[in-house]
């Protein structure tokens, strides 16, 4: 079983619930407290021991390269001046260790994936969603990849939704249950409410198979009118073992308003040099 070294972040997504902040900005650079929401996917890939990071961009998304590149004036001048570097090192990948590869076109995510097939190759790989923020430790690869070494196969990280919420998300049709580990019976995508399999939804982290690229090569366009990667999914259950993960933590929809609201407060909550300070002016403003 071939351990999972390789990470494909689908990044090229106009931001467009975000206007006008991501006019100019990408999306996945917008910070939660001080770190972008992209660091943060990076951060929770080498918690589990990913070791390549594949960004599938766009036009207009060059911060992100930039981010994780050596700031020369920048860090000559804080050098100069005695601040402490140490701050940027999470932004640092070495040389091979990250890839840009571009989507000329916004055609889904399944279409995304597949434009990283060149550098994924022959190996199962993880993928990153930035603006589902995972939070919790250990974080929701790592526990995936833990699971990936009982199961092998496919693996989805799924959270237990109202099930008046599923036709927002990926739907599993869940199989046996064993602790966190729920067997993969069948996906849909946005399904209606009365004809979902389950208020299991998928949850923004996957661990695949290579065979998946070669499924997205002829997959055709679904829900939306784009290249689902889903629909990828559903067509490999029944070929290769697929596992549902329930992620121990807490999920934050960060391409929404309100959730990236909350993931800011939930951070700050927890940082021992503003959560004081934020906790009483959240208290105060709610009286």
């Amino acid at each position: 079983m071939k351990p999972i070294r390789k990470a494909v972040f689908p990044v090229a997504g106009l931001g467009t619930r975000f206007l006008p902040a991501t006019k100019a900005i990408p999306k996945e650079m917008l910070p939660v407290v001080d770190r972008p929401l992209i660091q943060y996917a990076v951060d929770e890939a080498r918690e589990a021991g990913i070791e390549q990071m594949i960004f599938v961009t766009g036009r207009g998304k060059s911060a992100i390269e930039d981010h994780f590149d050596i700031a020369f004036e920048l860090e000559k001048t804080m050098s100069e001046r005695g601040k402490d570097l140490s701050v940027l090192a999470p932004t640092r990948l070495g040389p091979g260790n990250c890839a840009y590869v571009r989507q000329q076109e916004p055609m889904g995510l399944g279409h995304a994936i597949w434009c990283a097939r060149a550098i994924v190759g022959d190996e199962p790989f993880a993928i990153f969603l930035p603006d589902e923020f995972m939070h919790g430790s250990p974080g929701c690869m790592k526990q995936m990849v833990d699971a990936y070494a009982q199961v092998g196969g496919n693996l989805i990280s799924v959270l237990e939704v109202p099930r008046a919420q599923v036709s927002a998300y990926g739907v599993i049709a869940p199989g046996k249950a064993d602790g966190a580990l729920t067997e993969v019976t069948g996906l849909v995508e946005k399904p209606p409410v009365d004809k979902a399999p389950s208020n299991l939804i998928i949850s923004g982290r996957y661990i695949l198979q290579p065979e998946v690229m070669r499924v997205l090569e002829h997959q055709e366009k679904g829900a939306g009118g784009e290249v689902q990667l889903t629909d990828a999914m559903a067509a490999m259950i029944g070929h290769q073992p697929f596992h549902a993960v329930t992620f121990d933590g807490a999920r934050y929809d960060c391409g929404s308003k309100a959730g990236y609201i909350q993931a800011n407060l939930a951070v700050a909550l927890e940082r021992p040099d503003i959560a004081d300070e934020v906790r009483a002016f959240a208290l105060d403003l709610l009286k």
